[in-house]
C-alpha cells in the first residue's frame, strides 16, 4: 500500500511472534494447486533472521526479483489487489463482493493478522484468490532498517500465513507503504514470492468517499493494471461501496480480471 501514515494506531499493535516454522503439508488439493511452487529453489541465506534456517527448508522455485505490475491477463487484464487483512468485519464482504461479480484478487496480507483470523485465509484460497506476504507488522520503514529485520518481516510473515492457509504458500511480497529494497526483492523472489507493486493507488484507506475511489481508478487505470484497495486498518464501508461500482463497469468496459505476473 502507499507510503501514508494516517489512521494507522492499529499497526502499532501488531506484533511479529511465533518460534520455528512449519509449513504444513497437508490441505486441499485446489489450494496445494495455488501454491503453484515446486521443486527446487534458491534459499535465503543461514541466519539471515531467527526463522530463516528453518524457513529454507520448503521447496521452492525462485521466481524474477524485479517488482511487477502486469497482468497475466493480457493487455486488457486488470488486477485486483486487497491489502492489510485478513478482517474478520469486511475481508468476507470483500469476498462477497468478488464472488458476486465472478473476480478473483490478490489479498495482500499482515502476517498477525492472519495468524489471528486462520480461518479467513482459508476461506480467500479456498474460493480461489492469491495470497501475498505484506509482512509481519506492516513497517512502512522496512527499506529504512537493517537485513536481519527484512528477513524477520518478510520470512516469518510467509510461515504465518502459510500455517494459517493450511499450507498454501504465499505468491508474492508486496512491501509496506512500498518499502522495498534490492535485498528485500532477492529474499521474496527466492522463496517464490514476486514482489508486487501497483499502478493505481485508490488512496481508500484515507477515506475519501466512495465517488473519489471510483474517480481514482477511472482517472488512472491508463497508469497500469494493478489496483490497491483495503480490507482493514478501519472502516472500510467506502472500499466496498466503490468495488460494487467499480467491478462491474470495468466488466462493460471490456476489461478482464487476472492475477499480477509471476
Amino acid at each position: 500500500m502507499a507510503r501514508h501514515n494516517n489512521g494507522r494506531g492499529w499497526y502499532t499493535k501488531v506484533v511479529g511472534a511465533a518460534l520455528g516454522v512449519t509449513i504444513l503439508a497437508a490441505g486441499a488439493a485446489a489450494w496445494s494447486a495455488q501454491a503453484g511452487v515446486v521443486g527446487g529453489g534458491s534459499a535465503p541465506k543461514a541466519g539471515a533472521s531467527a526463522s530463516s534456517s528453518a524457513s529454507a527448508g520448503a521447496a521452492v522455485k525462485a521466481v524474477d526479483i524485479s517488482i511487477a505490475h502486469a497482468s497475466d491477463a493480457g493487455p486488457r487484464g486488470v488486477n485486483i489487489t486487497i491489502d492489510d487483512g485478513p478482517d474478520p468485519v469486511w475481508t468476507p464482504q470483500m469476498l462477497d463482493i468478488l464472488k458476486e461479480f465472478g473476480v478473483k484478487a490478490t489479498f495482500c496480507m499482515v502476517g498477525t493478522q492472519a495468524q489471528a483470523h486462520p480461518d479467513l485465509v482459508k476461506q480467500v484460497v479456498a474460493a480461489g484468490h492469491r495470497l501475498c506476504d505484506h509482512s509481519v507488522s506492516h513497517d512502512t520503514s522496512m527499506d529504512k532498517k537493517s537485513e536481519a529485520y527484512q528477513s524477520q518481516q518478510i520470512l516469518d510473515a510467509e510461515r504465518m500465513i502459510t500455517e494459517a492457509s493450511g499450507g498454501v504458500r504465499p505468491m508474492y511480497y508486496r512491501a509496506p507503504g512500498g518499502a522495498f529494497t534490492p535485498y528485500s526483492r532477492k529474499l521474496a523472489a527466492s522463496r517464490g514470492m514476486r514482489p508486487l507493486g501497483w499502478n493505481v493507488d485508490t488512496k481508500d484507506f484515507e477515506r475519501p468517499g466512495t465517488d473519489a475511489i471510483v474517480a481514482t481508478v477511472e482517472r488512472e487505470l491508463p497508469n497500469g493494471p494493478t489496483l490497491l484497495f483495503h480490507d482493514a486498518g478501519g472502516d472500510r464501508s467506502e472500499t466496498a461501496a466503490a468495488l460494487r461500482r467499480v467491478l462491474p463497469r470495468l466488466k462493460e468496459e471490456g476489461y478482464v480480471f487476472g492475477f499480477p505476473v509471476r
